[in-house]
């Protein structure tokens, strides 16, 4: 009898070894383990789209104040006389359709606010897109639903739009400027709005004399606080930082085996009874700010891609005074002391003074 062999495999994928018979049984537990996988990925995407739509980490979700009414931001336009005529046309054309429409001057903001962040009122990707194929003003993408190429390039279409969908949002005139203004752009960085809202309420005032469009944040626990830190405080914060020197820089670990920047500016502080946000760039809104070269032991330094945008924020580190400062600057560089200049690259020119308000509160 002739025995038939088994020719070898032409170019198709490698067999997998045969198992013995009594472990057969695992090949019954691959498809669950894929579906687990595919499960456990559905949610993730689920709660990455929600995060979308809440409030979640956005901190000024839960009240109706506008957060930067008094924020002064190193390098922002806050009056008309700051813009361009090109800026200045744009901003009298979104008022101007805004008026047409009869929507109230709250409406009038959240559009210029957000016509400034998108655009520069008018200046970047207004007929070539910057980014996916968003376009005009208001940067809104044909792709998405907002009109063809040359109707989201026009600012009346576009402002119109615009208002028309904020507008529609439930209790938008209750909500921050940033928040609302979020609804309707669904944007990567909805705080950055906030930085807009003097010059916007200033545009309102003084191109149709309409005030109080904006509602500064007074209440909360930093009205009434002390722009100096309580004795002891800066004392407190530093020995804790200092005492973790050594130690490994690990992105998102808050102690007390390894940190990252924020992370040792978090467990600092809380040693000295001051709670700081997560983030450093929240950290930077979380007390009185002052000019950086006027920096006093105890105060945050942060470095940001654009100094002029705290939204860019992405590293802080604790003056110690003498021109020494301690930080968790990066992986594989240990925790530690370093000197610091005032003319550093990606400085920001104002330092934070944590737990003392801003001068705009007391």
């Amino acid at each position: 009898m002739t025995t038939l062999l088994r020719p070898p495999d032409q170019g198709g994928p490698p067999r997998l070894p045969r198992l013995p018979s009594r472990l057969r049984f695992l090949r019954l537990l691959i498809p669950v383990g894929v579906l687990a996988l595919g499960l456990v990925v559905v949610l993730m995407m689920g709660l990455l789209v929600v995060g979308q739509f809440t409030g979640g980490g956005d901190p000024e979700a839960a009240g109706t104040c506008d957060a930067g009414a008094g924020r002064a931001a190193v390098g922002v336009p806050r009056t008309g006389a700051d813009l361009n005529q090109t800026q200045r046309d744009t901003a009298g054309t979104i008022i101007g359709v805004a008026k047409g429409m009869d929507a109230p001057p709250r409406a009038w903001v959240v559009a210029l606010a957000t016509a400034m962040q998108e655009s520069r009122m008018g200046l970047a990707g207004i007929d070539v897109a910057v980014d996916h194929d968003s376009l005009g003003v208001f940067q809104q993408r044909p792709s998405q639903g907002w009109g063809s190429p040359d109707e989201v390039r026009d600012p009346v279409y576009a402002t119109r739009t615009f208002l028309t969908r904020l507008l529609a949002v439930p209790g938008w005139a209750d909500l921050p400027v940033t928040r609302a203004a979020q609804i309707v752009q669904r944007s990567a960085f909805p705080n950055a709005y906030a930085k807009w809202e003097p010059l916007a309420a200033s545009l309102v005032g003084d191109l149709s004399g309409v005030q109080g469009a904006i509602r500064p944040c007074t209440e909360g626990p930093a009205a009434g606080v002390a722009t100096t830190l309580p004795p002891g405080v800066a004392r407190t914060a530093i020995d804790f930082a200092v005492r973790e020197t050594g130690k490994p820089y690990v992105w998102g670990a808050t102690g007390p085996s390894s940190y990252d920047c924020s992370g040792l500016m978090l467990r600092a502080f809380q040693s000295a009874g001051i709670v700081l946000p997560r983030v450093s760039r929240d950290q930077y809104g979380a007390g009185a700010h002052v000019p950086v070269d006027q920096s006093q032991p105890g105060d945050l330094l942060f470095w940001a891609y654009d100094t002029s945008d705290p939204d860019s924020i992405h590293h802080v580190a604790l003056y110690l005074g003498d021109g020494k400062m301690m930080e968790a600057q990066q992986t594989g560089v240990p925790l530690g002391v370093r000197s610091v200049s005032w003319s550093e690259k990606g400085l920001v020119r104002l330092a934070t003074r944590p737990g003392t308000a801003p001068p705009e509160a007391t």
